[in-house]
């Protein structure tokens, strides 16, 4: 039951296309269920909940909220950093950093989850495989605001040597906007992983269209 029901969600989370990451510090004033709603009028189906900054009773109250939301529109809820808030909330996986629970604790846990780890490196990315994770992150690729970073970002060629290093699925982030994904795509990028390209829009649902629109096209023109 539990490898059929982590199947069922790999199968929604692969067909996704974008997945937007919550910040509501970078949502222009917006709350983060308002952004939420509008990426799921625009199409969205994988959201993560970030919002790193908030303390765990808040946290805990918007990840129900999240959940009401995306279960309403049969969309995929990723709860970062925190396995406790995902399995209490009935989310769908939960995604981990490098300093997080590890990711063969979490699949232990919670074998129904998707897992998944970001990794900035081959050695992290086997790493995450042979743990057991469902997906990786591979980046940050471009400069971005979401994320303190002290090394080089790792750009195409980084995406494309981690790339070929792993049978998981994966994703891309890191200062990804529109104009990156056809260059993404090219280099084997299938889930887009974005934050300010939808909390920062001007308007999040036309945003969200349209990034879902040009990953499509790329898609049937790869």
């Amino acid at each position: 039951m539990a490898t059929h029901l982590h199947q069922q969600r790999m199968t929604l989370f692969c067909r996704a296309g974008l997945y937007l990451v919550t910040e509501q510090a970078l949502s222009r004033g917006r709350t983060t269920p308002d952004i939420i709603r509008a990426a799921l009028a625009g199409g969205a189906r994988l959201i993560q909940l970030r919002e790193k900054d908030l303390p765990l009773p808040a946290f805990i109250r918007l990840a129900e909220q999240a959940r009401r939301l995306t279960a309403e529109a049969g969309a995929l809820l990723i709860i970062n950093d925190r396995l406790d808030v995902a399995m209490g909330v009935d989310a769908d996986g939960v995604h981990l950093g490098q300093a997080d629970l590890p990711a063969a604790m979490a699949r232990k846990l919670a074998p129904r989850l998707i897992v998944g780890v970001s990794t900035h490196s081959i050695a992290e990315a086997q790493a995450a495989q042979t743990a057991g994770a469902s997906y990786i992150n591979i980046g940050p690729l471009f400069p971005t605001k979401t994320k303190s970073w002290t090394q080089e970002f790792l750009g195409l060629e980084g995406l494309r040597q981690i790339a070929k290093h792993t049978t998981l699925p994966f994703t891309v982030m890191g200062g990804i906007k529109k104009e990156h994904i056809p260059a993404l795509r090219q280099a084997g990028a299938r889930i887009i992983a974005v934050v300010t390209a939808v909390t920062a829009a001007d308007d999040p649902e036309l945003a969200t269209r349209e990034l879902l629109s040009l990953i499509r096209q790329t898609s049937n023109s790869n």
